[in-house]
């Protein structure tokens, strides 16, 4: 939102410096993104007056001038046309750098006669585009005078400083400077002047009127219009048009530059319609049908879409409405009878329409923030007369529509409830004082409670919490009181807990296996929330950013997926992402998981002269979530592999892990639908788990348990069991485990067989078991008493049997 000073002291009374407005407007919530003053580039220029001016000896177009520059005579050789005897004008002296010609000054002769300055044209201070002569100013202007200080003192518009504030979703209040004025009255920094928004008295009805379809009368809350006849367009005076282009705004004609000045300045977007171009005497607004065509102010064409909301006459739509008008019906240089639109929208409607047609403008950027509801009846006057005095001609009666249902809202309000939320005890005058400057109406019911009656365009208080916001912003945060939280230990506690660690823990894991950390939206297109778990509608968003992100993800793996699918597109390879962030599974409270997803592409080591490329596999994605659970405490070793991975996922190249009952996440190769669905190539491999559902590990208290080793070499020991094909490897290394678990330390399967030898049906499971000895190395007859131990075990938990025994 941008504003100049000048334009800000039209609403503002008040002493308060450049300076002192600027630090003020932070403090009250309104955060100062920049300040542009051109008064700084002429700090060294001087208000002169010409004693003298005769012509030059050697050249016909020059003058000698004698300049008095306050204090001292200068003598200053011009070529401007009207220099002359007794003209005060703007002189930049020796050493001033000028601007708009790009050029520092400095002393010599031109043409023999002796120049010690330069007096200067508009153009030549980059004030405007006239260069036809030196600048004419004022008889009483002060000889000597700084020339910026005399430009402030007359308000010049081309020096006016612009001040730029970033305006957050819900003060769209703020976004005309008068409710930019009535913060910083409210501050203290001077009084709200009065406007006149009485009704004006029209000359007969209004030839054209409005209806509302059904279908949008939901949406559009009021509406009000206005025919103004013989109106005359031409440019707009010099002070309007000079505050538009100082806020980055081009001046057209006098219309439709007075609709955008108003919006900056009330905040309230209008639109100009040509009154001899409406079709038929009525303007309808009504949700539109799909494939209607709209020809927009900016010369393109928009299709639009069922349920978007447009305005039209007899020959069909032409506006879309709060966000752009149409070019058919819009204002010419040639209008002379204008039809005054003033209406409210409903802004999600208005937000939707501009995402779906990617039309962004001023107006939409107001609707969808939300209006003051009354607006379009109680500004239409001061609206009118604005017009009038600019344009002339007459104005009709005001024509309305809509519901105007607006029921003013209001707060029952304890006095106390600012000093609970703030801890700052504010004045019970000053309470009162902040919120009527802020257009509040305060009904003082007692003592320590009134009841508060919000104005119409504070969309945004919705209780007394809100209330104190306002008080204490206004009041000032700086009055908060700065108190240290109790100490109730001399020795400093961690500032993470256990829970909170594993984030940044996985964070730094998965990044040393060579896995780049993604963040993306945490919504995705429903079509590929289809394709990982379903799409649940309590998820669908009502006002998505965009078409293509308009459902909550119930995976990370279809964010990554396409994450590598733009950078395979742009020729990168061999890609491995992570993230960790919310998945959403339902609508419910506890729907919301905390979730790990990593994906691996391409090959998981290239190719040189030692070793052929190889591919990612299933087993590096089981690498991955394995390190990972480990790191958060899962004893990995009494996890179980199932085959019954998601949908998504490759089926036999995939598995899930599960500690007893409970799903500690899945592994494995996507699924080639899926990627062919992304378009892309196989091997992808991925996995994912939810962090929230893993409970933390067992405190065994503050000190970590003592290390203790053995002295004693291990034992390996290889058994080949012959079991039913259908017996899965992890049972047996779970039965050898079960069978010695006070010596087997480790597990391994180093073989797996099918074929010559091996009878039908049945399959040979090679694995080497780590017995280590703890108190005396192993005898022969203890290694064989454990050996047994495990081939009974095996025997009757699976089945097996020892091969060639």
């Amino acid at each position: 939102m941008k504003f100049t000073l000048s334009w800000l002291f039209d609403h503002l009374e008040t002493d308060a410096s450049l300076e002192q407005i600027v630090d003020m407007l932070p403090m009250v919530g309104l955060e100062v993104e920049s300040l542009v003053n051109p008064r700084e580039s002429f700090a060294a220029f001087r208000v002169a007056e010409i004693v003298t001016a005769e012509q030059h000896p050697n050249a016909d177009r020059l003058r000698v001038c004698t300049v008095n520059a306050g204090g001292e005579t200068l003598s200053i050789v011009c070529g401007a046309p009207n220099a002359r005897s007794g003209l005060k004008t703007v002189l930049a002296p020796v050493g001033a750098y000028v601007p708009g010609a790009d050029i520092t000054i400095k002393a010599g002769k031109i043409r023999g006669e002796t120049s010690q300055g330069m007096l200067c044209s508009s153009a030549e201070l980059g004030i405007s585009e006239e260069a036809d002569g030196i600048i004419e100013l004022a008889a009483d202007a002060q000889t000597g005078a700084n020339f910026a200080d005399y430009a402030e003192q007359i308000r010049l518009s081309q020096i006016d400083p612009v001040i730029e504030i970033a305006i957050t979703p819900n003060r769209g209040d703020c976004l005309g400077v008068r409710g930019v004025a009535r913060d910083l009255a409210a501050a203290g920094m001077g009084s709200l002047k009065p406007l006149d928004f009485s009704p004006a008295v029209g000359e007969g009805a209004s030839p054209v009127t409005w209806h509302i379809d059904d279908s949008a009368l939901a949406l559009v809350p009021a509406v009000s219009g206005r025919m103004f006849s013989g109106v005359s367009n031409g440019a707009s005076p010099a002070w309007l048009a000079d505050r538009l282009t100082a806020i980055g705004q081009r001046p057209i004609s006098a219309l439709v530059d007075i609709t955008n000045y108003i919006m900056f300045d009330l905040g309230r977007p209008l639109h100009a319609y040509d009154g001899d171009k409406i079709a038929g005497n009525q303007l309808t607004i009504t949700a539109a049908s799909s494939g209607q065509e709209i020809l927009a102010l900016n010369e393109k064409t928009y299709i639009t879409e069922t349920g978007m909301l447009v305005i039209g006459d007899e020959d069909g739509p032409d506006d879309i409405a709060g966000v752009m008008g149409g070019e058919r019906t819009g204002v010419s240089d040639s209008t002379t009878n204008m039809f005054l639109e003033i209406a409210v929208f409903d802004p999600v409607s208005v937000a939707t329409t501009g995402r779906k047609l990617n039309l962004h403008s001023d107006a939409r950027y107001r609707f969808e923030r939300g209006l003051d509801q009354c607006g379009p009846e109680q500004m239409a006057g001061y609206i009118a007369r604005f017009i009038q005095q600019i344009c002339g001609g007459s104005f009709s009666e005001l024509t309305l529509a809509g519901a105007n249902s607006y029921i003013p809202k209001t707060i029952a309000f304890s006095l106390s409830r600012t000093r609970q939320l703030t801890g700052v005890d504010v004045p019970r005058a000053d309470q009162k004082q902040i919120l009527e400057i802020l257009g509040f109406d305060v009904d003082d019911r007692g003592e320590e409670s009134w009841d508060v009656t919000v104005p119409p365009w504070r969309n945004d208080i919705d209780g007394s919490a809100d209330l104190v916001e306002e008080i204490i912003r206004i009041f000032g945060f700086d009055k908060l009181n700065m108190t240290a939280l109790p100490r109730n230990s001399v020795i400093a506690r961690p500032a993470y807990s256990a829970e909170q660690k594993r984030v940044p823990l996985l964070r730094r894991l998965l990044t040393s296996r060579g896995i780049t950390e993604a963040v993306t939206f945490s919504f995705l297109k429903s079509d590929d929330a289809r394709l990982f778990g379903g799409v649940d509608e309590g998820l669908r968003l009502a006002n998505p950013i965009s078409t293509d992100l308009d459902m909550m993800r119930p995976s990370i793996l279809p964010n990554l997926l396409q994450a590598i699918s733009r950078n395979n597109n742009r020729g990168i390879d061999n890609i491995s992402l992570f993230e960790i962030g919310p998945v959403f599974l339902s609508p419910d409270e506890t729907g919301q998981r905390i979730c790990v997803s990593g994906i691996r592409q391409g090959n998981i080591r290239s190719a040189d002269w030692r070793q052929k490329a190889e591919p990612v596999t299933a087993f590096d994605s089981k690498a991955d979530i394995l390190a990972a659970l480990a790191l958060i405490g899962v004893s990995v070793d009494n996890l179980v592999v199932s085959r019954d991975a998601p949908d998504w996922m490759h089926p036999g190249r995939s598995g899930r892990l599960k500690l007893g009952k409970m799903d500690m996440g899945y592994f494995g190769e996507l699924h080639p639908a899926i990627l062919m669905h992304y378009d892309l190539k196989s091997p992808i491999v991925g996995f994912e788990f939810w962090l929230d559902t893993i409970p933390l590990a067992r405190n065994k208290g503050p000190m970590k348990p003592l290390l203790n080793l053995s002295a004693f070499q291990p034992v390996s020991r290889d058994f080949a069991f012959i079991v039913d094909e259908q017996v899965e490897a992890q049972a047996l290394v779970q039965s050898v485990r079960k069978a010695a678990r006070d010596v087997v330390t480790d597990v391994q399967v180093f073989d797996i067989y099918q074929g010559s030898n091996i009878e039908a049906g049945k399959k040979s499971v090679a694995l080497t078991a780590t017995l280590q000895p703890k108190s005396a190395t192993f005898t022969e007859d203890e290694l064989k008493a454990i050996s047994d131990t495990i081939i009974s075990t095996v025997a009757k938990n699976n089945g097996g049997e020892i091969r060639g025994g």
